[in-house]
């Protein structure tokens, strides 16, 4: 932990003013492996979520497909301390995107969280809101997520601006940028008033089910969680400025009221300036 403050205070020097990726509510940490970036991971959701249950009576969180939050979730189901102080009743679990699979495919977003965290849980234990992916038409599997989201942050008044007010929600990001399923050149990243949306991605020839822009910049709080050296390339090229603004979709992750935060291990950050004034 200690070293990953020293790192954050190090880099942040490098990179003050250098486009979108940085700004006055962003801030990056660097962790030596995925161990020490899920172990960090960790005790920042349980602080969110108390914080969240304190003032709110429920913490509402958006949690992303992927290997490194994958090392996360399961951190979260076998280390006991974690474990034990999270307030898993008052946790409510929602998903930043989902491929257009049943729940049972080896490809779906949820089952790995399932397989992860959620089956090591006592039954009854979490809130699950999952997409439906196993809905034949994908726009219809995005409406019926937005109902039940409408469904729950209205009731609990927690839309703020026309959208949900989530607590935390976890990102990770591609080699090509893409965080959630909002890839380069995809009808989504057009997408203005509607929370959740069926996006066409060409590059695989199928939709996936996302949140959209509006969503992840509303919440109170975004963590990026990158790893591997194949992210370095595009992590060092999302840190510059460009004149014709935002290359990659990641970039557009600004949260309007709250805050970024990068957590990434040594080897995604390995491009990165350190030490410059």
């Amino acid at each position: 932990m200690r070293q990953g403050a020293c790192l954050s205070l190090q880099l942040q020097r490098g990179i003050r003013n250098r486009g979108s990726a940085m700004n006055a509510n962003t801030s990056v940490e660097i962790f030596a492996d995925v161990a020490r970036l899920a172990a960090a991971a960790g005790s920042r959701f349980l602080g969110l979520a108390r914080d969240a249950v304190a003032a709110r009576g429920a913490f509402t969180v958006a949690l992303s497909g992927g290997a490194t939050p994958k090392g996360l979730y399961t951190l979260m189901a076998t280390d006991h301390r974690l474990r034990a102080a999270i307030p898993w009743a008052d946790t409510h679990f929602f998903f930043g995107d989902e491929r257009h699979v049943a729940p049972d495919q080896a490809d779906s977003n949820f089952r790995m969280v399932d397989e992860a965290l959620f089956q090591h849980l006592p039954p009854g234990l979490t809130h699950i809101h999952r997409i439906p992916g196993e809905v034949a038409d994908a726009a219809e599997a995005a409406s019926i997520c937005e109902e039940d989201m409408r469904g729950f942050f209205e009731a609990h008044c927690l839309v703020d601006g026309g959208f949900p007010r989530f607590d935390l929600i976890f990102l990770g990001m591609g080699p090509d940028g893409h965080t959630a399923s909002l890839f380069p050149e995809s009808p989504a990243l057009l997408e203005t008033h509607r929370w959740v949306v069926a996006n066409w991605i060409e590059r695989f020839k199928t939709h996936r089910i996302t949140l959209t822009f509006p969503v992840l910049n509303n919440a109170r709080g975004v963590v990026l969680l990158v790893a591997g050296a194949s992210k370095a390339p595009v992590v060092a090229e999302v840190f510059e400025p460009t004149p014709a603004g935002p290359a990659y979709p990641v970039q557009r992750v600004v949260p309007r009221s709250g805050t970024k935060r990068w957590m990434l291990d040594e080897a995604a950050a390995s491009r990165l300036p350190k030490g410059k004034a």
